[in-house]
């Protein structure tokens, strides 16, 4: 009868002949990529495929190292690695190592790992970056001397300043000797000292763009001491120029925008500093003479004259109230003194003699006011209204006050 054995030890069985296989331990595959997903633990997970079949593939987040771009379904690879059994579900699958892009995907790759240099050399920072100057009067061009890219430049540029003096170098833009040709220009035209340069070409495939991701390419514009605004095919192309240059613009038509401030929007502006500045003045000169008109106003106040004339008044103040106030005080005493007056004529011996009284003195002036002051045949002297009337004491008696109320 046959051995029977568990379904583990057919897989392990069938994961030894993989191990010990060296073509499989070592093996590159290539085709396309489907089903990719990268796993929250950093794992990635995707398949291979072409016209003839399928086959699993893995890479374990500690081999991350060996991919050098952002792998997406459809991109053509070629990944290296080895073919091992997954014994938990008995399938085969290749374990990655290391996943490069196949034909322009090479390419790709070698415009990342430079990219990454340069970086890490500090030629993308942007404290080397120069400021591009607003106002030009020479512009420099690295170009084909024929295409779209230079007729754009052209046109716009003079569009937006007529006055512009461009210098174009005739450069190879792709294919053998384009990269030399790129970095003499630069070198030229920054000799020559020009204000500002645009590098660029127009749009193509990676393949025709290749000479602006040239290491050489980027280190001239590195070391160009003019400002380099690069310019090379659509704005969905991005090179290592452009990361390079001072200024990266999406098309050459963008660059010389960029490059060239607009002529008329220039005169235009000075029109407005110029109606700023005299309505600014005007109106400061309004101010000024407001100010001095109340300054002069200020000054009529503190003039001596003026403070001469205003203790003089000050003092013609004083004198009508001090005249005033005895006026009024005159008229006050002079009423006082008519009520004194009536109230002491009120009081007054001739009032009372008018009133049918007398007035009764002794020889000598004194007034009798009892009888125990007189005698018999005293003398005495009796005043009336119209005279004094002289007699003498006949004789004297007392009067009873009880009978009389006193």
């Amino acid at each position: 009868m046959n051995s029977i054995y568990s379904v583990g030890q057919v897989n392990n069985y069938i994961k030894n002949m993989f191990t010990q296989d060296f073509m499989l331990s070592r093996i590159s595959v290539k085709g396309e990529v489907s089903n990719c997903k990268y796993h929250t633990s950093g794992h990635i997970y995707f398949s291979l495929k072409d016209e003839t079949g399928t086959i699993a593939c893995v890479m374990f987040a500690g081999q991350r190292r060996g991919l050098g771009f952002a792998m997406k379904n459809g991109d053509k690879v070629v990944v290296s690695g080895s073919v091992n059994v997954y014994e938990r579900d008995g399938k085969y699958q290749l374990y990655a190592r290391q996943i490069q892009l196949e034909g322009a995907g090479l390419l790709y790759e070698r415009f990342l790992a430079l990219k990454r240099e340069l970086e890490e050399m500090g030629m993308f920072a942007p404290e080397y970056k120069q400021p591009i100057p607003r106002f030009i009067r020479t512009l420099g061009v690295v170009t084909a001397p024929t295409g779209a890219a230079i007729q754009d430049i052209r046109n716009i540029s003079y569009r937006r300043n007529p006055y512009l003096q461009i210098i174009l170098y005739p450069a190879l833009v792709q294919g053998a000797g384009a990269k030399e040709s790129i970095v003499k220009g630069i070198q030229t035209l920054d000799r020559l000292g020009v204000d500002v340069m645009i590098v660029g070409r127009g749009g193509g495939s990676i393949e025709d763009l290749w000479a602006f991701n040239e290491e050489e390419v980027a280190r001239a514009i590195f070391e160009c001491t003019t400002p380099v605004i690069s310019a090379v095919g659509h704005e969905t192309d991005v090179t290592i120029a452009d990361y390079v240059a001072d200024l990266r613009a999406p098309t050459p038509s963008a660059a010389a925008e960029l490059a060239v401030d607009d002529y008329r929007g220039f005169l235009g502006q000075l029109a407005e500093y110029e109606s700023r500045l005299e309505r600014g003045l005007l109106g400061r000169l309004t101010l000024l003479k407001s100010r001095l008109e109340q300054y002069k106003i200020r000054m009529g106040f503190l003039s001596p004259r003026q403070q001469i004339l205003e203790r003089r008044q000050y003092l013609a103040d004083i004198q009508e109230k001090i005249e005033n106030g005895m006026k009024q005080k005159i008229k006050d005493s002079r009423h006082e003194l008519q009520v004194y007056a009536q109230r002491l004529y009120g009081c007054s011996p001739l009032k009372k003699l008018t009133q049918g009284f007398s007035f009764v003195t002794d020889e000598n002036g004194h007034g009798i006011h009892r009888v125990e002051q007189v005698k018999p045949l005293d003398a005495i002297r009796i005043q009336v209204t119209d005279g004094e009337i002289q007699a003498q004491v006949t004789g004297s008696s007392l009067v009873d006050r009880e009978k009389w109320n006193v």
